[in-house]
């Protein structure tokens, strides 16, 4: 089986918007187009270069995979982009006739049900960048196995996020976390199973929380 693991860049209040520079995406007025620029070192290049070191197909939606089509084929001595330029490149859209990029497919009409299929399937496990609203698609229907994330320390205030309104909630286990020399956090979480709750209220409550709980029913 794949798994589809979403690797991603996000601030400390989860926005995802455009992190390599201000023409990326300004969409909604975005103004911090390049939030990432400035924080890079040594240790969270070898962090991307594990994520992109192993077997793997690309996974996008429409608007990252215009980005990228207009970026990576024309990189020339750049690993990465010898990496995307040659995998296959799975794209939620509705215009497959203009998949330029080689090795691109489209995921037809039905994103869900073609990635689901494909979960199935022998093969190199599926990449997810940027793609903010195929993410939610597939944070919707409990598709993703897997999030690497790098979290950076601000605060974008607006913007597109990785935890939409529509995702499912669930456990997150963490499996691998480290920090770079600018304050960056790498972490990997895998799914948990379901959310467990408890209480730390005494078993038998005062009679002014009784009272609270009244007021808030």
């Amino acid at each position: 089986m794949r798994k589809i693991i979403a690797a991603t860049f996000v601030s400390l209040d989860g926005v995802m918007q455009a992190p390599g520079g201000p023409e990326e995406d300004p969409v909604g007025g975005f103004k911090f187009g390049g939030w990432t620029f400035h924080y890079w070192d040594d240790a969270m290049g070898a962090f991307m270069g594990e994520t992109f070191g192993k077997p793997f197909d690309l996974l996008l939606g429409r608007k990252t995979y215009d980005i990228f089509a207009a970026h990576w084929p024309y990189q020339d001595n750049d690993p990465i982009a010898e990496s995307f330029n040659a995998v296959t490149k799975y794209v939620a859209t509705h215009r497959h006739d203009t998949l330029t990029w080689n090795n691109s497919r489209s995921l037809g009409a039905d994103v869900v049900a073609t990635l689901r299929k494909l979960k199935q399937e022998d093969g190199p496990d599926l990449l997810i960048q940027g793609s903010s609203d195929l993410i939610q698609t597939l944070l919707a229907n409990d598709l993703i196995d897997e999030v690497s994330l790098l979290i950076f320390p601000l605060v974008l205030g607006k913007g597109k996020r990785l935890f939409g309104n529509g995702t499912l909630p669930s456990a997150l286990k963490l499996t691998h976390s480290q920090a770079s020399s600018t304050g960056v956090i790498m972490a990997t979480y895998e799914r948990g199973g379901e959310i467990k709750v408890g209480s730390f209220a005494p078993e038998k409550p005062s009679e002014a929380e009784i009272e609270r709980r009244k007021n808030w029913k």
